[in-house]
């Protein structure tokens, strides 16, 4: 009786699959020919007859699939020929959608494209002649040679200073680094280090937080972004404000240079990341090389503010007189805020920068709309010259992280001017009829 249950059984199993087979054959073709006729729509629906050769087609293939059901209990020779000629019909449809889409895609009329530099959604390029329409007129040329030949192919501006005497000694692409400026990225680190220091925010072992996290010293070595944007969220918008106008932020840097820029300084918190992404990132401000250059030369004679000045002849070189525009309350600061900079050359993000004698800076790394930056703020911290070098690098796709590259390019002036014993002569002395200081920034 068992053996009769069994054998009872297996007929059932095997009217079942015979019952399942053609059903399960008839969900392939309706999913095979439900993606056709998707695929198919989308590329005939702009077609103006209803029997265009596709439409068709396809009615064959759904024939052919009523067809299927009706034989599903024909024999298996029968049912194999008859899917062979399902699926003939389905890629009829298939490869002649296929192809009229092609076909149609190649006569499509492309929009008009925005105007990009090759490589990415990028609107200056990262190579260009950066000397070109400069006008080298009374500059310190051992100076100029250093600086055009470390900037090389690279789209970008060196400016060169005297911190003794706030002269320009070059100006590489000179356009640029008189324009309008661009974002900080993250060399505006310095100046919110100072008003941290300068506020207290931060003192003793620098450390913002009990239970570990960064100093300032490391911070400011490995460009930190949240100990930096917590520095602004605990001094506030209003006085971080006041210490970026008073260290040159939001006015020009030089005394009667044609053509200057004085960049620009939100009046509020940035709508993008408030008061945080401005500390740490610069958001919304436009800063100018020349800004820069003179918050490092301020940083390398002691606090000293000078209104940079560009003789354009040898004559007004040597006759020029030092301008005081004010008297930085930063000498005790520097302390605290030079570790940090001299050990992002040492061991942090400006490693590229290594001389055998210690530099100071601060690399900066992000776009600024369509174009890559890369800024290296600096300063020789040895030797009777000091100069501060600022490098800003501008393009697309670049060959590194651009921050780090502009350290590199600044310390090849470094060692080139190095090689040439520049900073071991002094600068020569001219009259201390200096600018009484003025008063800046009342609060």
């Amino acid at each position: 009786m068992s053996e009769n249950l069994t054998k009872a059984g297996r007929g059932v199993h095997n009217q079942s699959i015979r019952l399942l087979r053609p059903a399960f054959g008839i969900s392939l073709v309706l999913a095979n020919y439900y993606r056709f006729h998707y695929l198919g729509a989308r590329v005939w629906t702009n077609m103006k007859s209803r029997f265009s050769l596709p439409r068709l087609l396809q009615l064959v293939a759904v024939f052919l699939l009523v067809s299927h059901v009706g034989s599903a209990t024909t024999t298996p020779v029968a049912a194999r020929r008859h899917r062979r000629m399902v699926h003939r019909a389905a890629a009829a449809v298939a490869s002649h959608a296929s192809t009229a889409w092609v076909h149609r895609a190649s006569y499509r009329v492309p929009a008009a494209a925005p105007v990009v530099v090759r490589g990415g959604p990028w609107t200056e390029p990262t190579y260009a002649d950066s000397t070109v329409g400069d006008n080298a007129d009374g500059e310190d040329l051992e100076v100029r040679r250093a600086a055009v030949e470390a900037l090389g192919g690279y789209n970008g501006s060196v400016v060169v200073v005297d911190s003794s005497t706030g002269r320009i000694l070059t100006m590489v692409n000179q356009k640029r680094a008189l324009g309008g400026g661009f974002q900080p990225c993250s060399t505006i680190k310095v100046s919110v280090a100072l008003a941290a220091l300068s506020e207290k925010i931060v003192g003793g072992d620098g450390k913002l937080f009990r239970h570990g996290g960064y100093n300032l010293t490391q911070a400011l070595a490995h460009s930190n972004n949240f100990y930096f944007a917590t520095l602004g969220t605990k001094l506030g918008f209003d006085r971080v404000s006041y210490y970026a106008h008073l260290f040159g932020y939001g006015e020009k840097a030089g005394l009667d240079i044609a053509g200057e820029s004085p960049g620009r300084y939100p009046a509020e918190p940035p709508a993008n990341g408030g008061v945080g992404m401005l500390t740490s990132f610069g958001e919304e401000i436009s800063q100018t090389p020349l800004q820069l250059a003179a918050l490092m030369s301020a940083l390398a004679n002691g606090g000293t503010l000078y209104y940079l000045q560009y003789p354009r002849t040898a004559q007004e070189a040597a006759e020029l007189v030092p301008r005081v525009k004010r008297q930085l309350d930063i000498r005790s600061l520097l302390p605290e805020v030079k570790p940090g900079m001299l050990a992002a050359v040492e061991y942090g993000t400006a490693r590229r920068a290594q001389q055998d004698e210690p530099i100071a800076g601060k690399t900066g790394t992000c776009t600024d709309g369509n174009t890559h930056l890369g800024w290296f703020g600096s300063f020789n911290d040895v030797g009777s010259r000091k100069l501060a070098v600022v490098v800003l690098l501008t393009g697309g796709r670049m060959p590194s992280t651009p921050g780090p590259l502009a350290a590199g390019i600044a310390g090849d002036v470094y060692r080139s001017l190095a090689e040439k014993k520049y900073f071991a002569a002094r600068s020569a002395i001219t009259s201390a009829t200096l600018m009484s200081p003025e008063t800046c920034c009342a609060r």
